[in-house]
């Protein structure tokens, strides 16, 4: 006769249990749902305990809107590296003279096409590059990139309807100037070139305005424009007719290759 087989203790058996009349599947009942209750509480308790430390926000420049409705800076910007034009200003020390306000702003008109003419109205030359730009981020990044001299000038268009702004950074070095303008991708948004002021004309706050800063060697020109009653280009506002205008300023920079290299370079 064959013995008969018995059935092997189930895995969920525990003596506790077992003691009060309580099946296997009965226990792994129990089990697993304390098991998730557990889990449920030490999450909660996790919770708490991470909610007590604080909130983390990551740092970051605010945006015009963050910083009200009378800032006045650009809400569109690009950044242009140094062409090969410029590897002569590379190094500062190869072009140790000071600029002159006459030598950046000497022209007092820039011309745009054959009606337009950009206006020279005010103009400034700063040896504390700190007094020219605000923001905490940007002030430090031109006070780290070795900035001796900021260079403004407010021009107002010929019609009556643009304002710009030139601003140039002679900085330590060509390494300083790219990282720079890589850097206002984001700092612009908290902090920029100070406007001069003019009774002729200004950057309305609030208003529309956009801006492209330029590596030159070891300078940098930042452009900023805007119509003057702040709102946003329309289809017959040529903002790249403009820009190249007012980049006439770099004239000076051009002429500084030239003094390095040569008139054939």
């Amino acid at each position: 006769m064959r013995k008969r087989r018995r059935t092997p203790p189930s895995d969920w058996q525990f003596p506790v249990l077992t003691g009060m009349g309580l099946r296997p599947k009965q226990q792994k009942t129990i089990v697993v749902v304390a098991s998730v209750i557990g889990l449920v509480a030490a999450l909660a308790g996790v919770v708490i305990f991470a909610t007590s430390l604080g909130r983390y926000t990551p740092d970051r420049e605010p945006s015009a809107a963050l910083l009200g409705p009378d800032t006045t800076l650009p809400l569109v910007f690009r950044g242009w590296k140094s062409p090969k034009l410029f590897d002569p200003l590379a190094d500062r020390t190869k072009d140790a003279k000071a600029l002159t306000e006459k030598e950046v702003f000497g022209q007092s008109e820039l011309s745009v096409d054959r009606k337009l003419r950009l206006k020279l109205v005010a103009k400034r030359l700063d040896s504390d590059c700190s007094a020219a730009v605000w923001g905490q981020g940007l002030t430090e990044r031109v006070s780290d990139a070795g900035c001796t001299q900021a260079a403004r000038g407010l021009y107002l268009s010929s019609d009556g309807r643009y304002v710009g702004q030139y601003t140039l950074l002679n900085l330590k070095d060509g390494q300083a100037a790219a990282e720079l303008v890589d850097a206002l991708e984001t700092l612009y948004r908290g902090g920029w070139a100070r406007p001069l002021p003019s009774p002729k004309g200004s950057f309305p706050a609030g208003g529309y305005s956009e801006a492209g800063g330029y590596a030159l060697g070891h300078y940098v020109g930042l452009v900023w424009l805007g119509r003057v009653d702040g709102a946003e280009p329309g289809v017959k506002d040529d903002y790249v007719s403009l820009t190249l205008g007012l980049r006439g300023a770099e004239k000076a920079v051009y002429r500084r290759v030239v003094a390095i290299t040569g008139p054939k370079s």
